[in-house]
């Protein structure tokens, strides 16, 4: 009998989920869904490898992919998100499957017919779920589309220095200065940039790496940043729990 586990941190859709694949396998069990990248990590260490997981990219506090990082995935996974039709084709260059949101009942049947013919040897590893990583992230936006006034301008992702939240709207500051507000939360916005370009470096904040000019030590072993518009540094404080990933990704 195979156990299904959802990783999903939106109840109501990994709810919905949970009820379509117990419609087209009634005989799989579903276990209970997890939400977050840090909960993921902890339940794969320490239960035996459910037979198939789904696993949403984007969760609450971080990309899904991080778990891979942290804990050895023995499971086959099928992928779920909202990147677009180029991303899904890049994807598809393994044997795990990808699942476009929202999710179609005849979409996930192929999916899961999928699963049922691949065998525990054709499972990829660690390393094959990275390079395909990499080629969605090498699809990432490379243009935004703002509205200044009744007109529109078009800014390219390179010419941004950072994503900020104020006042509950999010907004883009280019290196020439100007400031455009976006139709995107930082959630989807990380899903939509070079992970390699850009860093989330708190709740509020996500920077540009050639926008960092210099790194200042900060009280409780955190850090401040300096850039080269010199916008409000005292918005530009690394998480306590971002530290380490931060100088990982400046020192590469």
């Amino acid at each position: 009998m195979t156990k299904v586990l959802i990783i999903e941190d939106e109840r109501l859709a990994a709810e919905k989920l949970e009820r379509m694949v117990a419609r087209q396998r009634s005989g799989w069990t579903m276990l209970s869904p997890i939400e977050t990248v840090e909960h993921a990590v902890k339940w794969l260490a320490s239960n035996p490898a459910p037979g198939l997981i789904l696993m949403d990219i984007q969760l609450s506090d971080g990309i899904s992919f991080e778990i891979f990082e942290q804990v050895e995935v023995k499971s086959p996974v099928i992928f779920t998100t909202a990147y677009d039709e180029y991303a899904i084709r890049a994807f598809k260059v393994n044997s795990i499957d990808y699942l476009l949101k929202p999710i179609d009942p005849d979409a996930l049947e192929a999916a899961l017919k999928k699963f049922e013919r691949i065998s525990a040897s054709m499972i990829p590893d660690n390393k094959v779920i990275e390079q395909t990583f990499r080629q969605i992230a090498q699809t990432s936006k490379i243009r935004f589309l703002v509205k200044v006034g009744a007109n529109y301008n078009s800014v390219l992702t390179r010419d941004i220095e950072m994503f900020y939240i104020r006042e509950r709207s999010v907004f883009i500051h280019t290196f020439q200065g100007k400031t455009y507000d976006v139709d995107y939360s930082l959630e989807q916005l990380q899903q939509l940039v070079d992970p390699d370009q850009f860093f989330r470096i708190n709740r509020n904040v996500m920077v540009n790496i050639e926008a960092v000019s210099k790194l200042v030590v900060y009280s409780s072993n955190r850090l401040k940043l300096v850039i080269h518009s010199g916008f409000n540094a005292d918005e530009l404080i690394v998480s306590r729990d971002k530290v380490s990933d931060f100088k990982g990704w400046m020192d590469r």
